[in-house]
């Protein structure tokens, strides 16, 4: 047997694989990939001083009126928001159910922008009567199934008021419910400038846990990504990812703000656009930070509402022509809806922000759409990688297989978690159920290859 010459001791070599091994390590926690569990489609906004416990039934019953009332059948939506007519039946049904089961899956109940400044007296009251809302309805079961709070921001004279609406908001909820938070339970930050918004959100949490014996990591932030200092501090360094090291590990997801953001750029009301360069910019900017990390991204809000511009006055019905024209308005705010849940899917971003109840048909429909159209293609190359990879060997492979197969594996179930695909659906694609569920390309790899 031939020696091969070496120059590297076997100390060296060990010290050298030691150190990748530690690096390695580090990375994998820092980038510990998606969790698989269900994110949120979209998060829906609504003053605080509105919420009640049956808010999320409301507005769905809203949203299926207009649905109803606009596009009473499969093929006028499909013609409204460009959905292929193929699926058309098939998208419609889907929405009208999901409408009527679970219109809202987030629900954020604003103390800043769409609630604005008011006398303190007056936001303590609603912050209270938000949190006996929020116990009446986790006693009713009548919340949605994510639920939060916005806060004002940390910065300058207001970061106080933010604190005592935090504190007044919670403290309710728990005095009111016994010890309990509402399932996914979350906390929106707006407006951050500097990692110290971030960290003295992580103190205030600490403080209210011990207050009200809550188990420590019990509360929950979402970043809201919505000024330049957010992405590049003051110094010129990337602040995103260290205001994921200041969150302690109490951040579960980045919310772009589309408005604030471009507003922030000197960009003018009128290019103040979901689309607009500036904002495709921030988005990359947080995949590259947030990227496997485990944090969910969410895109911001399209701001022209599907509102009819003519209502009839009391004892009169409207034109021809005036029904035609309050048609023809909800129609191409939907469709302008439609395209930016496109373009914040095709971009990587699985959540929005939904204003409006008329926003949630187009919500569900072009989320739908999205994965439905996409799934023969998917079920095909899922299905070749998975019957490929019963036969490979090891050598060389693993790595490029896992990756791509991952990816699709992703999209199945994405699709899944939304509502858009149903098991069966996925099943299509060659994989079990039990691999469906177990979330890992890699576990399939190993098991059709007869590997531990």
């Amino acid at each position: 047997m031939t020696t091969t010459a070496l120059s590297i001791s076997p100390g060296t070599l060990a010290a050298l694989t030691s150190a990748l091994s530690d690096t390695q390590a580090r990375l994998a926690q820092h980038y510990p990939g998606e969790a698989g569990t269900r994110q949120p489609v979209h998060t829906v906004y609504g003053g605080a001083h509105l919420f009640k416990a049956e808010t999320g039934r409301r507005l769905g019953e809203l949203g299926l009126r207009s649905l109803e009332q606009y596009a009473p059948d499969a093929a006028t939506f499909a013609r409204a928001i460009v959905l292929d007519p193929a699926l058309a039946d098939r998208i419609y049904a889907r929405v009208v159910e999901k409408l009527r089961r679970e219109a809202v899956e987030d629900f954020r109940i604003d103390f800043e922008d769409g609630y604005g400044n008011r006398a303190d007296a007056e936001e303590d009251g609603h912050a209270v009567a938000a949190g006996e809302e929020v116990a009446k309805g986790m006693a009713a079961g009548t919340l949605p199934p994510f639920l939060g709070i916005r806060i004002k921001t940390l910065s300058g004279e207001l970061g106080g008021r933010a604190l005592r609406t935090l504190d007044a908001f919670v403290t309710t909820v728990v005095k009111k419910t016994g010890g309990a938070l509402p399932p996914n339970f979350v906390v929106t930050l707006p407006k951050i400038t500097s990692v110290e918004h971030v960290s003295t959100l992580v103190a205030a949490f600490e403080a209210l846990e011990a207050a009200l014996g809550l188990a420590t990591g019990s509360l929950k932030m979402e970043f809201m990504i919505e000024t330049t200092q957010s992405i590049v501090d003051v110094d010129g360094t990337i602040m995103l990812p260290r205001m994921l090291v200041a969150a302690q590990g109490r951040c579960i997801a980045a919310h772009f703000g589309v408005y604030d953001f471009t507003a922030s750029n000197d960009i003018t009301a009128q290019h103040q656009r979901m689309g607009h360069g500036a904002c495709d910019f921030a988005r990359h900017m947080m995949k590259m930070a947030y990227a496997s990390t485990g944090l969910w991204l969410s895109d911001g809000a399209t701001n022209v509402m599907p509102v009819a511009p003519h209502r009839a006055a009391p004892g009169t019905a409207l034109t021809a022509d005036e029904t035609a024209a309050n048609r023809r308005a909800v129609h191409a705010a939907w469709r302008l809806h439609a395209d930016d849940i496109r373009h914040s899917l095709e971009s990587g971003f699985y959540q929005g922000w939904d204003l409006h109840p008329a926003q949630l048909p187009t919500r569900y429909a072009a989320t739908y759409g999205f994965f439905l159209a996409g799934l023969a293609s998917a079920s095909e190359r899922l299905s070749n990688f998975v019957s490929k990879a019963a036969q490979a060997t090891l050598v060389g492979d693993i790595f490029d297989d896992a990756a791509t197969g991952q990816g699709l594996l992703n999209f199945f179930l994405r699709g899944i978690n939304c509502g858009a695909l149903t098991e069966d659906e996925a099943l299509k694609a060659g994989v079990t159920l039990d691999e469906l569920r177990g979330r890992s390309f890699v576990k399939i790899l190993k098991n059709r290859r007869g590997l531990s």
